[in-house]
């Protein structure tokens, strides 16, 4: 049986090889932030019937005044096109360049978003991460031990921080979507650690005499594994479809979801269980 507690260290090299050079991606360049937190403008327009949204992104791209993904179809005739921060004579500009290739062209509204909403979102999003983590260590405390909860954290933490450093290093450009992606993946990604650490629990109860603790929570990760790969695997294969079929304005959401699930999946087998016995072994040292 392979032993994954005994080459803990090798996980945690993965781990760091992965993280790091996010980390400097966020410190270097950051993100790649959406009107929802730079401000922009939002604008409605009703044109004539047979034309498709795809030829509406290629008008928008075209002038280069924001991504594909921000033009939606709100009505039967209506589309909805989020862009950057545009001057009156860019969006005068837009609307002449939809009239020229895409026929006739009613202007229904055009508002300006400041980057205060945005400000505000983001203060918002890091309140419900630290709220979300806190109440998690208490509530693994009260269940289990401190220590767990200590490991649990880890574990949640290294989730964030892969999703951050991929959208910044590959520069993929975040939204409010991306926010609820990042605080689904953190309740996707305990859920799996809580199922892991009660059958280590369970397993403490009848540990046998001589048993080491390393040798006892790898038992308890087999025990869970299939069970770990299995949900992992239908929800990957959801998210792989939805990211091919479901449309370019839910590819920011589900390409977020999609590698955090992963991420969640291997941090609760090789990173909190291995984390919680190390500091298991440092409180028997000292």
């Amino acid at each position: 049986m392979f032993n994954f507690i005994k080459h803990r260290k090798i996980w945690y090299l993965i781990s760091l090889l992965v993280i790091v050079p996010g980390l400097v991606s966020l410190a270097l360049q950051g993100l790649n932030l959406g009107i929802d937190f730079t401000g922009g403008n939002i604008m409605e327009v009703r044109l004539e019937q047979g034309v498709k949204v795809q030829q509406v992104r290629q008008v928008v791209e075209d002038l280069g005044y924001g991504a594909s993904r921000n033009i939606q179809k709100s009505g039967a005739n209506d589309y909805l096109i989020r862009t950057r921060e545009l001057s009156e004579v860019e969006s005068a500009k837009l609307i002449a360049t939809m009239q020229e290739k895409l026929g006739k062209t009613v202007l229904l509204r055009n508002e300006r978003v400041g980057p205060v909403i945005g400000k505000e979102l983001t203060t918002k999003a890091v309140l419900a991460l630290l709220i979300a983590s806190a109440l998690m260590l208490v509530y693994i405390t009260f269940r289990f031990e401190f220590k767990q909860g200590v490991a649990a954290i880890v574990a949640l933490l290294h989730d964030s921080l892969v999703v951050l450093g991929i959208f910044s290093i590959f520069q993929i450009e975040v939204d409010t979507a991306f926010v609820a992606a990042i605080l689904t993946i953190i309740g996707y990604s305990i859920n799996d650690t809580i199922i892991i650490f009660d059958r280590v629990r369970e397993n403490m109860k009848t540990r046998k005499k001589g048993e080491s603790l390393e040798d006892l929570v790898n038992f308890s990760l087999w025990q869970t594994l299939a069970r770990s790969i299995n949900t992992v695997l239908t929800v990957v294969f959801v998210l792989v479809a939805l990211y091919f079929l479901g449309g370019t304005t839910t590819k920011t959401l589900v390409l977020a979801m999609l590698i955090g699930v992963i991420s969640g999946a291997y941090s609760s087998i090789f990173n909190a269980s291995p984390v919680w016995v190390d500091l298991k072994l440092a409180e028997k040292k000292r």
